[in-house]
């Protein structure tokens, strides 16, 4: 089973029909012993980083994530739900992530030129630094998702499974071990997005 993390912050109802258009058993939770049960854990989001990051925290959710991750268990966060997996954000501010994965997230202006509109809104294509990555397993270099964001992680090269051009080489995906990150949303990239929440469903817990 799958379950999508509900903590009041993020696009739940597309990314649970999405599982459910691929046959996965899905269900939409806030409860620790559901999300324990659960084979894989989905961890959504749009909106404010500081937002999301008190509301998992106050919960209690940031920590039984964390926990779930150290167990070997799947773990995919999706936009927000991604830079939520990173150390820190530099989102108006500085904040506390889940330090799943190692970088920080930084505004996009700051590296594309001023001309470029903000946020990075639309299809783009996807550029593989790890071809090996298994949520990768049923598509393409090259294949396009559908973006929209407004900042992006940084300093994390060692875990960036895939970049998107958009006036300078952005991070689209991430990977450690049992735990990924999309910063696109595969429930709306059509068929490629179904291919990589596909492709997830099939993961086995670390050992």
């Amino acid at each position: 089973m799958v379950a999508i993390v509900d903590y009041g912050v993020g696009n739940i109802f597309s990314l649970k029909s999405s599982f459910a258009a691929i046959g996965a058993e899905v269900t939409v939770t806030s409860d620790e012993k559901t999300l324990r049960e659960a084979d894989r854990i989905i961890l959504p989001g749009v909106g404010a980083f500081e937002d999301a990051a008190k509301k998992l925290e106050e919960s209690g959710m940031a920590s039984l994530i964390k926990e779930l991750a150290a167990s070997g268990k799947p773990l995919m966060g999706i936009c927000l739900g991604m830079q939520l997996l990173f150390e820190k954000s530099y989102e108006y501010g500085e904040h506390e992530g889940l330090g799943l994965i190692k970088g920080s997230i930084k505004p996009i202006k700051d590296v594309i030129p001023e001309d470029y509109k903000i946020p990075h809104i639309g299809w783009n294509k996807l550029t593989f630094k790890k071809a090996d990555c298994p949520i990768f397993k049923y598509i393409n270099d090259g294949d396009y998702v559908y973006f929209v964001h407004s900042f992006y992680g940084a300093d994390c090269e060692a875990s960036t499974a895939a970049t998107t051009e958009y006036g300078a080489e952005l991070t689209a995906a991430v990977m450690d071990k049992n735990v990924f990150g999309c910063q696109f949303h595969p429930e709306k990239s059509g068929q490629v997005g179904l291919d990589i929440l596909r492709a997830f469903v099939e993961l086995k817990e670390e050992k």
